[in-house]
């Protein structure tokens, strides 16, 4: 069975965001970037498939400028085989990525393909579904347990009323959800073995994909300071400033 995973470079998770000053967008430079914490998820699935012998080969494909080589280094030092860059400096939108992610699945032809369930820079959540209905291929969203039974993978999805479990028949799209697994530490040996990894690299063009975006971004703005509470000495107050400061009641 072969496996690719998609992976993303974001802000790191314990950054505090700014926005540019012309608030057409978060400030990028000089900041810290790292893999989006739900590939993350997505790789060590990966990885673990390959140490149980499920599958026999690991691919990580990034889409984006050519600094997102680190994010693949990245998974390439938990355990995946080799990597693909997409290479290109635009803006790219979940359904880009989908076109993208699904021309290289064409090539490549995995039996698996896992993705986070969203990236923590749009918070979109939408590319996993996008690239199984591109490829028509069976769908197993927010994954929290991933097992495979007589050629199906069972997939136990986290949903609004608790859990859900779907059998899905390969090949399929998986999003990652939180509880599916703890991500790996790359040891420094993986590390210095990753460099000598394989990453091979194309760009839309090549690929023969449109990026031709549908969104117009507006206006980029930091949420707006918090107010102070106030504290009350009881219930009677309390009601009081609802019914006169909150007007609530």
């Amino acid at each position: 069975m072969k496996i690719m995973v998609g992976v993303k470079r974001v802000i790191d998770y314990n950054v505090k965001i700014r926005v540019k000053a012309d608030e057409t967008a978060v400030e990028t430079n000089n900041v810290k970037m790292s893999m989006n914490p739900f590939d993350e998820i997505a790789v060590e699935e990966g990885v673990r498939l390959l140490e149980s012998g499920t599958a026999n080969e690991l691919i990580a494909v990034s889409i984006g400028q050519i600094q997102a080589q680190e994010t693949i280094r990245t998974a390439l030092a938990m355990g995946a085989d080799r990597g693909i860059l997409v290479e290109t400096n635009d803006e790219i939108e979940p359904l880009g990525v989908a076109k993208c992610l699904k021309a290289i699945a064409e090539t490549e032809t995995p039996d698996l393909i896992i993705l986070g369930k969203q990236a923590i820079d749009d918070d979109a959540g939408q590319t996993g579904q996008m690239l199984s209905a591109l490829l028509g291929w069976s769908q197993g969203t927010f994954a929290s347990k991933i097992i495979f039974d007589s050629g199906n993978v069972n997939v136990t999805r986290e949903v609004d009323g608790g859990l859900e479990t779907v059998s899905l028949k390969i090949p399929s799209v998986i999003t990652t959800d939180l509880r599916l697994n703890e991500p790996r530490y790359a040891s420094l040996p993986n590390i210095m073995k990753a460099k000598k990894k394989p990453i091979d690299k194309t760009t839309p063009e090549e690929l023969g994909v449109d990026l031709t975006t549908h969104l117009e971004l507006i206006n980029v703005c930091a949420p707006s300071d918090r107010i102070a509470g106030t504290i009350v000495n009881d219930v009677g107050e309390l009601v009081e400033k609802l019914r006169t400061e909150a007007k609530v009641i």
